[in-house]
């Protein structure tokens, strides 16, 4: 736990003395609640009625957390292209604070500045969360299970790919995933074989579930993972982490042979 604190003082102080990176993180959200909210949303229909923006402040805030993995990848690719892991091997520390400290600072840049900011931001443009308190505190629960699942998946691909340049390009991966879900529209205005796509895409799953939770508009198409979608919600970040634990603790291992 020691180490595992260190490593986290030392993201930290990154973050502290380079502000433009949670700056670029924010950058791309905020402009797509303008962009979508304001220049799109005025032709955008809520089926079942309702505020669109209602409808999509939910769906940004699980986008925000998708991409997450982009920048934990990023952070464990330059680390290993500097050598640090490297040095952190050599000493006298825990190898699984790696690791660990890189998931409690994600969590803590997660909850502490994407989230709180763009909450902050939603409240501006008139969302409400009319679900009660506790239903609000468990969709951002929700959020955050997401982003904690999709961290294992990031170091795994930190691990991986050769260079910051390659995981700089996972945003082409990333994208289409948030796109084709319940992000923007619901999946029932869709053709039918991507409307079922994206309905059992894990981020519709969550977005779906967080909807009810704060008691936005969901506009559900009445298919099995959008009628279950608060259990999908839970499910799909467990089903994640369990795939991408191990193989991150594998690759990890790896580097010391």
């Amino acid at each position: 736990m020691a180490d595992c604190w260190n490593l986290v003082r030392r993201s930290l102080t990154h973050y502290q003395r380079q502000p433009a990176f949670i700056l670029w993180t924010l950058g791309f959200p905020l402009v797509s609640v303008l962009l979508y909210g304001y220049v799109f949303g005025s032709a955008m229909k809520v089926p079942g009625g309702g505020d669109y923006r209602e409808f999509l402040m939910p769906g940004m805030f699980t986008m925000t957390m998708a991409f997450g993995f982009m920048n934990t990848a990023t952070a464990f690719v330059t680390d290993a292209g500097k050598g640090v892991h490297g040095r952190f091997r050599s000493m006298p520390m825990a190898p699984s604070a790696v690791v660990t400290g890189r998931g409690v600072v994600d969590l803590i840049t997660a909850a502490a500045a994407e989230l709180a900011i763009l909450a902050l931001t939603a409240l501006l443009i008139g969302w409400r969360a009319d679900g009660g308190p506790l239903a609000s505190l468990a969709g951002f629960g929700l959020l955050l299970l997401l982003r904690f699942s999709l961290i294992w998946l990031g170091v795994w691909l930190g691990l991986v790919v050769p260079g910051p340049e390659q995981a700089g390009s996972l945003f082409a991966v990333a994208f289409p995933v948030t796109m084709i879900s319940s992000v923007f529209v619901a999946p029932s205005l869709m053709p039918d074989w991507l409307g079922t796509v994206a309905a059992w895409n894990p981020v519709s799953a969550t977005v779906t579930a967080i909807r009810e939770l704060f008691g936005n508009p969901v506009a559900s198409g009445g298919s099995w993972p959008e009628e279950h979608a608060l259990l999908l919600s839970v499910a799909w970040p467990v089903a994640i982490t369990l795939v991408c634990v191990p193989l991150a603790v594998r690759r990890f291992q790896r580097l010391s042979r």
